[in-house]
């Protein structure tokens, strides 16, 4: 039996701030210091900051 996408629920790689805001109920400006803190893995790509989903969840657990 082959295993479809729709049989597992697939979670982002990386998340855009804005979007991390959203999801913990923080501030803009508060994620930023989290990050700043060390408390939170982010890649740049180009001038985009975004959060690695995995280290988020691991904040908020």
């Amino acid at each position: 039996m082959t295993v479809g996408a729709s049989d597992h629920e697939l979670e982002p790689l990386t998340v855009r701030v804005a979007t991390a805001v959203q999801i913990t109920g923080l501030s803009r400006s508060r994620i930023y210091e989290i990050i700043k803190a060390g408390e939170l893995e982010t890649v740049k790509v180009g001038r985009a900051t975004l959060v690695k989903y995995a280290s988020l969840k691991a904040l908020l657990s």
